[in-house]
């Protein structure tokens, strides 16, 4: 716990001044050994005794880690080697390193090239997924394309729509796939376990086999369509600049959700521990869910808000356009997320985004005030 508050205060110093702090600017922060990285283009070269937390438009991590990585951006690449354990998301993610423990990566694109090694588990998601690098343990992997071209100490676990097992695919242990297609296994791939399909059907049991709980969940998407229309109408100038928010700075945005997410419950347990901040610590678990709704609720409006830029400018400052748009966006990511994995990975992010969003605009309300 005392680990993990630090690390809380090393993140929200560093998102502090990264939110003061232009665009095309980073930032750096280090504590204890910590590092905090976030601009419009990110680039670490210099070696990092422990923990690096990096985010940006662009992410190039280029020097060994002593601790875990944990980044984020639109393209993210890690080439340098880590004595622990990397978490990342991107819309392309690269990564080319030893790394010592497990893997926990998901992006549009995904490849854990062949200059990588994993000496612990992968566990990845992505519309675009290519293994060529080893793995000591196990993979589980889903997306909409899948390629596995490298040697896997343990079992595969694969779901998605097409699965492919290139000539260096050497798996230690068992594969189990569910995709909607065939599996495509060159000849001179080698699984030692054994091929089991596992009927998609079966693997990713869908909502209508439970019509009671399906209803009841249609129920909430609706009140969700109808509360972000409200919120449009009752907060205008907030939501719109939370929109803006998350169009000039999304990368910063999910890294400042993921800390808003982590810290926030480990701020009310250290106020707990103390009998003055105990009243404290209650109103922060209370109001805790309603900030992950409105973290929701503001990604779903800022969708809305950048379709109507895109498609209808002319309506964009209409409240009533703003509120069908917002509204339609919820329905869309309620959606995407009965799509296996992938929807429960977008639907988490939006969470994420959101709640940066939120923090970045609440940051700024307070101090102008």
């Amino acid at each position: 716990m005392r680990k993990l508050a630090i690390v809380c205060l090393l993140l929200l110093s560093g998102a502090a001044a990264a939110a003061d702090t232009p665009t095309e600017e980073r930032v750096d922060r280090e504590a204890g050994g910590d590092r905090f990285s976030a601009g419009g283009s990110v680039s670490v070269s210099t070696p990092v005794t422990a923990d690096l937390l990096a985010a940006g438009g662009n992410v190039d991590i280029d020097t060994r880690v002593g601790g875990d990585v944990v980044a984020a951006g639109g393209d993210v690449r890690i080439k340098g080697d880590v004595d622990s354990g990397v978490f990342g998301a991107g819309g392309q993610l690269r990564l080319d390193a030893a790394v010592k423990r497990s893997v926990r990566v998901v992006g549009g694109q995904v490849e854990i090239g062949p200059k990588a090694q994993l000496s612990g588990n992968l566990s990845v998601a992505g519309g675009h997924v290519r293994i060529e690098g080893p793995v000591f343990g196990y993979v589980q992997a889903a997306g909409g394309d899948i390629t596995l071209d490298s040697a896997v100490g343990g079992d595969v676990w694969a779901t998605g729509g097409r699965l492919t097992l290139g000539p260096n695919a050497r798996i230690g242990g068992k594969l189990h796939y569910a995709t909607h297609g065939e599996l495509t296994q060159n000849p001179a791939a080698i699984v030692k376990g054994g091929v089991e399909r596992v009927d998609f059907e079966a693997a990713w049991p869908r909502a209508h086999k439970q019509p009671h709980q399906s209803g009841f969940g249609w129920v909430w998407v609706v009140g969700l369509m109808v509360l972000a229309a409200v919120l449009t109408g009752v907060a205008p100038s907030f939501t719109a600049t939370a929109s803006d928010v998350l169009k000039r700075r999304p990368w910063f945005a999910l890294l400042v959700g993921f800390i808003v997410l982590v810290c926030v419950p480990v701020a009310a347990v250290i106020l707990l521990a103390t009998v003055i901040g105990i009243p404290l610590a209650l109103l922060v678990l209370l109001a805790y869910p309603i900030l992950l709704l409105l973290g929701y609720e503001l990604t779903a409006i800022g969708i809305g808000d950048w379709a109507m830029q895109r498609f209808a400018a002319e309506r964009a400052r209409s409240w009533g356009w703003r509120a069908v748009a917002a509204a339609v966006a919820v329905l869309l990511i309620a959606l995407v997320r009965h799509v296996p994995f992938l929807g429960g990975i977008v639907a988490f992010l939006a969470l994420l985004f959101g709640l940066g969003a939120l923090a970045l605009q609440w940051r700024r309300t307070a101090s102008v005030s």
